[in-house]
């Protein structure tokens, strides 16, 4: 009948176990790749040898890898929880007929692998209004650890460049607030920078404690608010009436800016008091005219009151500044304008200052008046900047008599430092109404400063270096260079290295130059890929990175080793034997190895695969008669010396000999001469089994021989004279060995028929006694002319011969002795000594 084949099945040993059917197993998100993490167990009911097998969903990737026989799964993949915390595959086992599969679930442990994360869309300007109440919120933080437990709790807290900072955050919520105490001022700080440090509770990674944590910069604008008056810009103020001038013509032009710059009310002039009617201004512009002409001017100076109020956009009116405006009845165009300094008539100004001021800022350091003296429209003219670009802008740009001169600033990046270190240019005034169109040019000469502008710039974003192998401790392998354009310990920039690859390598803090360590060993076969990031940083602490790819240059700095297993080898006419090597260069050509047959005897035997290292005879040998033809060899064995040689620059090469031994295939079969035949390749194997049989024989040998040497001390308790005991004559049989004699008259006769001499069958095999296997039975001895003596230090119990002697002494007595059989004595001791040996040999005959 049929017997069934049942199918295999998996032991389901629980998720606690690391064998059986890998169901519910937990693995942490941390394991290293290439890490044997479980091993299938399963059985076959007809005890076939079982084969492994996973595989994944359709499409989905697959993280584990089984060995088919063993069962070894092995983690080929990195995991991440984040991404996927449950790994659904299907285990199978077969037996070759059957096939059982399963799906079992992987769940994915959480480690704390993953760092605070603040959102992508997360503002980095936060606009704060200056009058903002302390202790008020002003933003929210939230970052997100994607992590569970106490990994994914995030706390947070503040990292402040300045000294004393005016904020404070709560270090669970986020909420980020103006400290107690601490108020907002627009005109004292523009602007804070802030950064918010996001930290994890902690958690376990790679067997150890490890919190993470990220950071964000925040910058503070702080909002203007109105709490600050209109300020007048370039007072003092001068004006000038001329003779010629009429009622209407522009005497002035006063300018207010609001206080709050960055919220600015409009500005609206009006005259507080000082002009006797005989002046107005333009509320809008802050232009002062005339109202008379100037023979009805009462007065050769007026000090006018000028008001600037600023108007909400609800037209009321709020904070207001009053300035003096001084006004003088001149005569006639005879004077040209003329700049003046703080010591008189000046034409070059200079200013030192620092780079990139704030856009809007008047230049302090400027003390500049231009004047006209003559009156009315003869002291009327323009004032012009000329220089590099739109850096400068002049105000009052239209001067009646006499202005002070304000130099704002207009572009704030277009002064730097690191383009030109000072800057020309030309003020100009120039008459506007006269036709003598005087003027006067004047110097301002800003020398800048350096600030700390810039970080330093790699050349190159990345570099690429290579190195060979074996490079000693010490060695250069690349220069990096980075230029920081600010001056002074600013523009010195220092070299770091960081990163995972970075272990094997140092660098120059000055210069640049990555070595290696001097105690790094550089080896393409351990590793030939290494990466990492060098900083750049100057004095104040600005850097930039720069990204470093070293690769180790493979050299050919391994000769080929055969394997020594293959040095002795069985060739069957027909087929090839193959001889290997190994290489353990990393990169070819210096791994690939060539063979050839260096030297053979006849050298026209074999061919070699130069790339396989199969051996093979020659095509027309295709049996033993031929091979035997060839060589004198009886035992049909050659030593061929074979060379492995690399491809490499310069090529190294091994040389080994291999015994061959050619035979012709045999119809023999079963395990023993299969046995026998392995063995020809491994003669050791041989040599073993055979050490082996001699060892158990030599232990059976030395039992044996203990055992009847102890039965042979028990048996002998008594001297050879006293064995003998007189007693009746009793009926026996003729085989009766136990009595091989028997008492005739007083002295006893022995029988030929009863009596056998032990000598003529050695019974120990001791190859003391020559030709007496097939001798007919002696005639009984003759007694001996003396009684043998007993030893003088015998002693009850002592055994001084063994059974090998007696057989020997019994047999040489024999042939010496005399026919003197009467002599009691004798008779007493031939006797004695027959009954020893013949219980021996019954003794023996037993075992």
């Amino acid at each position: 009948c049929t017997q069934t084949d049942y199918a295999p099945y998996f032991y389901d040993n629980g998720p606690n176990s690391n064998n059986g059917n890998m169901a519910l197993l937990n693995l942490s998100e941390d394991t290293p790749k290439g890490t044997q993490i479980y091993v299938l167990n399963g059985t076959d009911p007809e005890g076939q040898p079982v084969k492994y097998g996973m595989t994944s969903e359709p499409g989905s990737k697959e993280y584990f890898r089984v060995h088919p026989k063993s069962g070894t799964v092995t983690l080929i993949e990195e995991l991440d929880r984040e991404a996927q915390d449950e790994i659904e595959v299907f285990v199978s086992i077969s037996d070759g007929l059957n096939k059982v599969a399963e799906k079992v679930s992987v769940f994915v442990m959480d480690a704390n692998d993953e760092r605070p994360q603040f959102p992508q869309n997360m503002p980095s300007i936060v606009d704060v209004p200056e009058n903002t109440t302390s202790g008020s919120s002003i933003y929210k933080v939230q970052a997100v650890d994607r992590d569970a437990g106490s990994g994914g709790s995030v706390t947070y807290f503040l990292q402040s460049s300045e000294p004393s900072t005016k904020f404070a955050i709560d270090h669970h919520s986020g909420v980020l607030r103006i400290k107690p105490g601490e108020t907002l001022d627009y005109e004292k700080s523009r602007t804070h920078f802030i950064t918010v440090v996001a930290k994890d509770g902690g958690g376990i990674y790679k067997g150890k404690q490890q919190v993470m944590s990220s950071s964000a910069t925040l910058t503070i604008n702080v909002i203007d608010a109105q709490d600050t008056p209109p300020v007048f810009v370039g007072t003092p103020y001068f004006g000038y009436v001329y003779e010629v001038s009429s009622p209407g013509s522009e005497i002035f032009t006063v300018f207010a800016k609001d206080g709050d710059m960055d919220n600015p009310n409009p500005i609206i002039y009006s005259i507080e008091s000082g002009a006797d009617g005989v002046f107005a201004i333009n509320k809008t512009s802050g232009c002062i005219t005339l109202k008379v002409y100037p023979a009805e001017l009462k007065r050769e100076i007026f000090n006018i009151k000028v008001k600037a109020s600023e108007v909400s956009p609800e037209g009321k009116r709020l904070d207001f500044a009053v300035t003096t405006v001084t006004i003088r009845v001149v005569d006639l165009n005879n004077h040209p304008p003329t700049f003046f300094g703080e010591n008189g008539p000046q034409n070059v100004f200079e200013l030192t200052m620092y780079e990139h001021p704030p856009e809007g800022e008047f230049l302090r350091g400027l003390k500049i008046t231009v004047n006209d003296s003559d009156q009315g429209s003869n002291a009327k003219f323009h004032l012009r900047l000329v220089g590099p670009g739109r850096m400068l802008r002049v105000v009052p740009q239209t001067v009646l008599n006499e202005a002070q001169v304000t130099v704002l600033v207009e572009d704030s990046a277009a002064m730097d430092f690191e383009k030109s270190q000072f800057l020309t240019f030309k003020l100009l005034a120039i008459e506007i109404d006269t036709p003598e169109r005087f003027s006067a040019t004047a110097d301002i000469i800003i020398h800048l400063l350096d600030t700390n502008d810039n970080a330093p710039k790699f050349s190159s974003d990345f570099y690429i270096a290579r190195i060979p192998e074996n490079s000693p401790g010490g060695s250069s392998v690349v220069s990096v260079t980075a230029t920081d354009p600010d001056s002074g310990l600013w523009g010195v920039v220092k070299y770091s290295i960081y990163g995972s690859g970075a272990d094997l390598f140092l660098i120059q803090p000055d210069s640049g130059i990555i070595y290696t360590q001097p105690w790094a060993s550089l080896d393409a076969e351990v590793k030939s890929k290494y990466n990492f990031y060098v900083k750049a940083e100057d004095s104040d602490g600005k850097y930039s990175l720069a990204e470093v790819f070293v690769t180790i240059m493979d050299l050919n700095d391994h000769s080929p080793a055969f394997n020594e297993n293959s040095l002795e080898k069985t060739m069957v006419i027909g087929a090839p034997v193959k001889i290997e090597a190994v290489d353990e260069d990393a990169e070819e050509p210096n791994n690939v190895i060539e063979y050839s047959i260096m030297k053979s005897d006849p050298d026209d035997i074999f061919d070699m695969d130069a790339d396989t290292g199969e051996i093979k005879l020659k095509p027309y040998i295709k049996s033993m008669d031929i091979v035997q033809n060839i060589s004198n060899h009886k035992d049909c064995t050659w030593s061929v010396v074979v060379q492995a040689k690399d491809r490499g620059s310069p090529s190294f090469s091994t040389t080994t000999v291999v015994k061959i031994d050619i035979t012709e295939a045999t119809q023999l079969k079963g395990p023993l001469t299969s046995f026998l035949l392995k063995c020809r390749e491994n003669p050791m194997q041989f040599l073993g089994l055979v050490s082996g049989v001699i060892i158990i024989m030599l232990f059976v040998t030395v039992f044996i021989s203990t055992v009847i040497y102890v039965r042979n001390v028990k048996s002998n308790k008594i001297l050879p004279s006293r064995r003998i005991i007189r007693r009746k004559r009793k009926p026996r049989r003729q085989d009766d060995f136990q009595q091989p004699f028997r008492e005739e008259c007083c002295g006893g006769k022995f029988r030929n028929e009863d009596l056998e001499i032990p000598t003529a069958d050695n019974i120990n095999r001791n190859n003391n006694v020559k030709g007496c296997s097939h001798r007919a039975p002696p005639s009984p001895p003759n007694a001996p002319d003396m009684p043998p003596p007993l030893p003088s230090h015998y002693r009850h119990g002592d055994r001084e011969w063994t059974v090998p002697t007696v057989s020997a002494s019994v047999a040489s007595k024999t042939k010496k002795r005399s026919h003197r059989g009467k002599d009691n004595p004798v008779n007493t001791a031939l006797v004695s000594e027959l009954k020893l040996r013949l219980e021996q040999k019954n003794m023996a005959n037993r075992y």
